[in-house]
């Protein structure tokens, strides 16, 4: 799904990308009330993308956090959610919560695009960071899922300190170490979306302009595209992932 097209842009419309989520359903392991009984995934946050959850199966929530305060939003079959970049989020799962998930810019908060609410220890610098999120590629599968709870767990402790946390300085604080974070990444980030979300709104401009000047050549160009996951049951987040390529 890429730029080039007739017309400019070939890519799933607007820029967007999609997968397919089963919330996880692994119980919290943090002592402490507010997590008492709660299963679900990792909490986190986008500082460039939007993120929109279809929800397609099975009952749960997601929680979120932003400098309006917390809240919590019912998820059921048929529920369309979304919110915007800054918003620390939480999936809570009460019942095989499944989730196409639409991303803005061509998939980029799978891509990099999240900062787990790991405590302030971990944010200290990319390496540190990255030493306490990535689940290594080439393990068995089991080995996989111990890390993922592992950093589930260890972001559930941090986002734990930001809800009780009082005053604005804590969530501060966090905005600051997230975006010092992403900051050597940025290039990569905007190549991405030089070739999705702006290619896909160019190319619109383009159209209406042919269009007001009674050129309709890029209609002869139309094209349908039609693709499979790319793998199954992906270790992510919010749960496992079934993901596409190239988006």
């Amino acid at each position: 799904m890429s730029a080039g097209s007739v017309g400019g842009f070939s890519g799933l419309p607007g820029g967007v990308a999609v997968s397919h989520l089963s919330v996880y359903d692994w119980p919290a392991e943090v002592d402490a009330e507010m997590d008492a009984g709660v299963c679900g995934g990792t909490p986190h946050m986008h500082l460039t993308c939007s993120e929109g959850y279809v929800v397609t199966g099975g009952q749960g929530a997601v929680q979120t956090l932003t400098t309006s305060g917390y809240e919590v939003t019912p998820l059921a079959a048929g529920t369309v959610a979304w919110f915007t970049p800054g918003t620390i989020h939480r999936l809570v799962n009460e019942g095989d919560l499944r989730i196409t998930v639409l991303m803005q810019n061509s998939g980029l908060p799978e891509a990099g695009d999240a900062v787990l609410t790991l405590p302030p220890r971990y944010l200290t610098d990319p390496e540190t960071y990255a030493a306490a999120t990535a689940i290594p590629a080439d393990a068995p599968e089991a080995e996989q899922e111990r890390v993922a709870r592992a950093r589930r767990d260890l972001a559930l402790e941090g986002y734990r300190a930001l809800r009780s946390a009082e005053g604005p300085e804590a969530l501060a604080a966090f905005h600051r170490a997230a975006a010092a974070l992403v900051r050597p990444r940025l290039g990569e980030w905007r190549e991405r979306w030089e070739r999705g979300a702006r290619a896909a709104a160019t190319a619109t401009g383009e159209q209406l302009d042919r269009l007001e000047q009674g050129d309709f050549s890029h209609l002869a160009g139309a094209a349908v595209r039609a693709e499979q996951p790319s793998a199954y049951g992906k270790f992510g987040m919010c749960g496992r992932l079934d993901v596409y390529k190239g988006q």
